[in-house]
This record gives structure tokens, sequence and C-alpha cells, in this order.
């Protein structure tokens, strides 16, 4: 059995971390107060609007896909912005356990920076008219978002408590 494990161990020295595309940065990140469902209604529709704009669609999560997803962990709004046929995601929104009804949306650089940013700059805009409470969240060395639990609220959006900063530095990307 010892020799059976061995065996693996050169196979698994070659797993690691997958490169990703620098497509797929996260260069944005917003969270957008939607308690109520009809809140979620607006905001999905106005996701829509906009992707349809500039050529993208969005494939969002139905409610009963959501039901049996928060069995594991709660959910209430889950959807993406994509280009062509899934090819590319442009953003991502949902929000989690630690934040139901203040969904985290992100943005990827994209394949065509301009036309991802074009997108960005006009959904936000319309999202903070809406739900003025809407905040940045900050993004980090290793483009994560850090935990609920680790950021502050300030009357420019998020930032990492200090204490907690150095956690997000060091991690691999």
């Amino acid at each position: 059995m010892i020799w059976k494990v061995l065996s693996l161990l050169p196979l698994l020295g070659g797993c690691g971390l997958a490169h990703q595309p620098e497509s797929l940065k996260t260069v944005a990140a917003y969270e957008v107060p939607l308690p109520t469902g009809k809140d979620k209604a607006n905001f999905l529709a106005l996701l829509k609007a906009e992707a349809q704009t500039q050529g993208f669609h969005v494939d969002a999560s139905t409610t009963g896909a959501m039901e049996a997803q928060s069995e594991v962990s709660p959910i209430t709004f889950n959807a993406a912005v994509w280009r062509g046929d899934d090819e590319e995601v442009i953003a991502s929104a949902m929000d989690f356990q630690d934040h139901p009804g203040r969904v985290w949306i992100t943005f990827s650089i994209g394949e065509n920076p301009s036309r991802s940013a074009r997108f960005r700059g006009s959904l936000i805009g319309k999202t903070k008219k809406i739900w003025p409470e809407t905040a940045s969240l900050p993004i980090m060395p290793n483009g994560g978002i850090p935990l609920t639990d680790d950021l502050i609220r300030t009357p420019s959006g998020y930032t990492v408590k200090p204490a907690a900063a150095s956690r997000y530095d060091d991690e691999p990307r």
C-alpha cells in the first residue's frame, strides 16, 4: 500500500494553481444593497438591459436552484454576465450567507477591456442612482476580495481592517 501512495507523489508534485488568463483578472467590485425581492428583480432587469447594450447576455439562477443551493449555504441572488455563447465571463453577482441581500458584483478586465469598462461604468452609474448605498469593495494584491468580517465601511466604500490586511498580501494568485 505504501508503494502505491509513494508512486503518486511525483504526479502530485505537478499539481498546483493553474495560471489564469489576464482577461479574468478582477478589476472592480461593488456591494449593491438588494434587501427585497423587488430590488433583486429590478437589479436583474438592469443587469440584463445593460448587458444587451454591449452584446452580452445574463444567466441567472432560478428561485428553485437558489433554494436548493441555500440548503448548503444561503444565497438569494446569483447571476453572471457573459460574452458570446458563455465564452467569457464579464461580471458575476451574488450574495452569500455572510451578506444576504447585499449582492457583491465583480468585474473582470475581459478580452476587450474598453468594452468591459463601458459596460461596468454604465451599469454602476445607473446602479448608484437607484441604490445610492452601493459601495466599492477592495481588490487585494492576490486578486481576491476580503472576507466580510475583514471589511470596514467608509464614506468612499469598503476598506480592509488594518489588522487583517497582511492576510491578503501573500496569498498566491
